[in-house]
């Protein structure tokens, strides 16, 4: 199971933006849209196909019309009451309470399927160079000076000392890059 998903935004209302008829036939529908912490719902319902004509009733006996009952509570609010995570194949459920005054809906949503593990990466760039040890630079320039064995020294003595100094210097110079 993979892990639990950052929490979503705050519901703090409900409203139902509209309700339009469609045609028979055609299929209902809803959308619901989220909008600074506001639910808003459009419905789409089809109205059915007209009915074949009736039979004439008989007259109605004479009478006096009754006093009209008492306005029904009006409602324009909903109230998200909560929202849980089923097991992911359980149909997302909601279930709804009038109060009086506004609608509470409680919803059920199935989380997803564990997914398949990715592939592998792309290949990053080169890191900087580590540090490294004596040991290690000794062991790098060990075999380094094998160019310069193929130098030899100068055989001498001279005779000029000026000559015979830069001649030791020389052979000093190529014994140290054999080293």
């Amino acid at each position: 199971m993979g892990p639990e998903g950052p929490a979503g935004a705050s519901v703090n209302a409900a409203v139902i933006d509209g309700v339009t008829t469609g045609n028979p036939g055609e299929s209902a529908s809803a959308t619901v849209a989220l909008n600074a912490g506001t639910l808003h719902f459009s419905f789409s319902i089809p109205h059915g196909e007209a009915g074949g004509q009736g039979m004439t009733g008989a007259d109605g006996a004479v009478g006096l019309t009754g006093p009209a009952g008492p306005q029904g509570p009006v409602f324009t609010i909903f109230v998200v009451e909560s929202v849980t995570t089923l097991d992911p194949a359980q149909p997302a459920t909601v279930t709804t309470v009038f109060d009086g005054t506004s609608v509470k809906l409680v919803f059920g949503i199935p989380r997803g399927f564990q997914g398949n593990d990715g592939g592998p990466g792309l290949t990053g760039p080169q890191g900087a160079p580590g540090e490294v040890s004596l040991a290690e630079l000794n062991a790098a320039i060990a075999n380094t000076s094998s160019n310069s064995n193929v130098v030899a020294g100068l055989a001498g003595p001279y005779a000029d000392p000026d000559a015979e100094t830069l001649r030791q210097k020389l052979n000093e110079l190529i014994a140290a890059l054999r080293k």
